[in-house]
C-alpha cells in the first residue's frame, strides 16, 4: 500500500491534520530544484500538475508533453541515499486511438497503491479519458482506461483538465470543461465501481449558461464530512448591481436516492473589487470555510486570494485575503488553488515577482488581516524553474513541493522543493 485514498472525511479534515502536524515557517526559505525535465528524448516535459507523495516519500506527477510522440507521461521521483532524486517514467501516453494523451492533472492513489488520473484528449473518441495505473512485480506499471469521454452521446462531458477524488467506497469524481446536455458547458461526473468489475459513469450536474449557473469548470472537487462536493467554474454566475459575473464557487449536495442538487455559493463580479476567472479549486478548513484564488480581478486586476464563510440561512460571505499586484515585486495570476499549514496559506502565481516568471507566496493571518510574503521568486536564468501552473503540497515537516511549466537546466520545467 502506497498512500491512503482520499475519503470523504479526510478531505474535510485537512486543516485539522495540518494544524497538528505542520509548523509554520519562521525564517527565510531555500528553494532547491529536485529535477529538470528535458525537452529531448522520451522522458516527460512541461509539468502542469501538482504532486503527491507515497508513504515512502516518493513523488508522483504528470507532464503534458514529452514521452513518445510528445503526448505526456506519468512519472515518479525517488530520493536517493546521500542526496538527489531519480526520475522513473511509469507511463508514456500513446496517440493510438485508445490511450489518452496530454494529461494536465495530478494523479491520486487508492488503498491498493493504484494511480488514477485524467487526460484532456485521446481515448476512443479523442476527447479525453480516465485512466488507472496498476503496479506490477518488478516495478512496471500497466495502464487501464476506465472511461473514454464521448461527445457524440449529447450527454457525456469531455475534455477533463482537473484531477480526481475518491470517496470511501472507491468511486471516482471529477469535472469536464465541456460536454453535457446544456450546450456543452461542462459537467461533474462520478465513475462508480461495478461489483463484477468495470466502471459506470453518472453525470451529477450539467452546467448551464443561463445567467445563474457557472460553467466551464477547470478545477477539481473537494468533499466535506457530509459527502457534499465543492468546486469552481471559470465562467458564468449571476450578475449583480449592473456588474457582470465571471466564475463561481458551487456546492453539490448529496440527497436521497442518489440525487445531487447544485447551489452557487458565490458569483465573482467584474466590479474592480472582487476577483474573477477561477482556474483553481477550493479547500475547506475545519470550520467549513472555503479558500481559493482567482486569476484576474481584485483592485489591481491581477488576481486575488479569497475566503468564503457560511452563515445563517445558507448565505456565504466572501472576504478578500489578498490582491495580487503586478508591481515588480508581488506575483500575479494565480492559476492553482491553496494549501494550509498550521493556519497559513500557500500558493503559486504563474506570473510576476521580481523576474516576471512567477512566485510561491505565503499568506499569514494576524488580527483579522492576512500578510503576504514570498518564500520563492522564480528566476528566468540558469537552472531555476519558471511559470508554476500547479499548486503545492507539504511534507510532514513543512517543506513545500511543486512543479514549474518551464525553465530548469533544459527548459522543460522542474520539480522543486522549498525548505522553510
Amino acid at each position: 500500500m502506497r498512500l491512503k485514498m482520499l475519503s470523504i472525511g479526510l478531505t474535510a479534515a485537512l486543516a485539522i491534520f495540518y494544524a497538528t502536524v505542520f509548523v509554520p515557517s519562521a525564517s527565510a526559505a531555500t528553494e532547491r530544484v529536485l529535477h529538470s525535465f528535458n525537452t529531448t528524448g522520451s522522458n516527460g516535459e512541461v509539468p502542469y500538475s501538482s504532486l503527491i507523495f507515497d508513504t515512502a516519500g516518493n513523488l508522483y506527477g504528470t507532464t503534458q508533453g514529452g514521452g513518445d510522440g510528445n503526448e505526456g507521461t506519468v512519472f515518479e521521483l525517488m530520493p536517493r541515499t546521500g542526496g538527489g532524486w531519480t526520475e522513473k517514467v511509469l507511463h508514456r501516453f500513446q496517440g493510438n486511438g485508445t490511450d489518452g494523451v496530454v494529461p494536465y492533472s495530478n494523479v491520486i492513489f487508492d488503498t491498493a497503491g493504484n494511480l488514477y488520473g485524467t487526460t484532456t484528449a485521446g481515448g476512443a473518441f479523442g476527447y479525453g479519458t480516465v485512466y488507472e495505473l496498476i503496479p506490477q512485480a518488478g516495478g512496471t506499471w500497466v495502464e487501464k482506461i476506465l472511461h473514454s469521454f464521448d461527445p457524440n452521446t449529447g450527454t457525456d462531458g469531455y475534455t477533463p483538465y482537473a484531477g480526481l477524488i475518491l470517496d470511501a467506497a472507491g468511486n471516482l469524481y471529477g469535472t469536464t470543461t465541456s460536454g453535457g446536455t446544456n450546450f456543452h458547458f461542462g459537467t461533474v461526473f462520478e465513475l462508480k465501481r461495478n461489483a463484477g468489475g468495470g466502471w459506470t459513469e453518472k453525470i451529477l450536474h450539467d452546467f448551464n449558461e443561463n445567467g445563474a449557473d457557472g460553467f466551464v469548470p477547470y478545477a477539481g472537487l473537494v468533499f466535506d464530512t457530509a459527502g457534499n462536493l465543492y468546486g469552481t467554474t471559470l465562467q458564468g454566475g449571476t450578475a449583480q448591481g449592473g456588474n457582470s459575473s465571471i466564475g463561481t464557487v458551487f456546492e453539490l449536495k448529496h440527497g436521497a436516492g442518489g440525487a445531487w442538487t447544485e447551489k452557487v455559493l458565490h458569483s465573482f463580479l467584474v466590479n474592480g473589487i472582487d476577483g474573477n476567472n477561477v482556474d483553481g479549486g477550493v479547500i475547506l478548513d475545519a470550520s467549513g470555510n472555503l479558500y481559493g484564488t482567482t486569476f484576474f480581478g481584485g483592485s489591481n486586476n491581477n488576481g486575488t486570494a479569497f475566503e468564503l464563510t457560511p452563515g445563517a440561512g445558507g448565505v456565504w460571505t466572501e472576504t478578500l485575503l489578498h490582491n495580487f499586484a503586478n508591481n515588480g515585486t508581488d506575483g500575479w495570476g494565480p492559476n492553482a488553488g491553496l494549501v494550509f499549514d498550521a493556519g497559513n496559506l500557500y500558493g503559486t502565481t504563474t506570473h510576476g515577482g521580481a523576474n516576471g516568471v512567477g512566485t510561491v507566496f505565503e499568506l499569514t493571518p494576524s488580527a483579522g488581516t492576512w500578510t503576504e510574503s514570498l518564500p520563492c521568486i522564480f528566476s528566468s536564468t540558469g537552472t531555476d524553474g519558471e511559470e508554476p501552473y500547479a499548486g503545492l503540497i507539504l511534507d510532514t515537516i513543512g517543506n513545500l513541493y511543486g512543479t514549474t511549466g518551464g525553465g530548469g537546466a533544459f527548459g522543460g520545467g522542474t520539480v522543486f522543493e522549498i525548505k522553510p
